[in-house]
């Protein structure tokens, strides 16, 4: 756990704070103009995290009425030109009346401290075009990679290359 000056804390994030986290998701969906997409629901959450095969790891921010503030989401990943793992920041998100004070960093530094103590090569995450943390994410040093194009293939998609269709 991290104790900041602001007056808020980092910790790992519980099962019983899924309801917490996924209220927050809801809230980044609606700021990024899609909440309509979210699909997944508290449970999912609860047993994707926390359930016999953990998918993710998740910290949490909170006030000292441990009020949650916000929070970072990621998974391992690999590189294959590395050797090695890396670590990918699915989501970060801090409640809009405390943006400007340090969470976001902070969430990130605890992230970036579990990558370095792991050993890891790189520290990933993306962010929409349009969005004004991209100058954040500047800020505290991660690169934005343009030689790349993020890919997505979904539903129906899956399951038509899945039998070769």
């Amino acid at each position: 756990m991290t104790d900041m000056a602001q007056s808020f804390s980092i910790r790992p994030a519980r099962r019983e704070d899924a309801p917490a986290i996924m209220e927050m998701i809801h809230e980044l969906a609606a700021f990024e103009k899609e909440p309509q997409a979210v699909r997944s629901s508290v449970e999912d959450l609860a047993e994707a995290g926390w359930g016999d095969t953990p998918r993710f790891e998740a910290i949490i921010a909170e006030d000292t009425e441990r009020n949650p503030l916000g929070f970072a989401l990621y998974y391992r990943t690999f590189s294959t030109w590395e050797g090695r793992h890396g670590i990918f920041v699915e989501d970060l998100y801090v409640k809009p009346a405390t943006r400007g004070s340090g969470i976001g960093k902070a969430l990130l530094a605890d992230v970036a401290r579990t990558t370095l103590a792991e050993g890891c090569v790189r520290l990933e995450l993306n962010v929409l075009h349009w969005n004004p943390a991209r100058d954040f994410y500047h800020a505290i040093g991660f690169g934005h990679l343009s030689d790349w194009l993020p890919y997505r293939l979904e539903g129906e998609g899956i399951g038509k290359l899945a039998v070769g269709n």
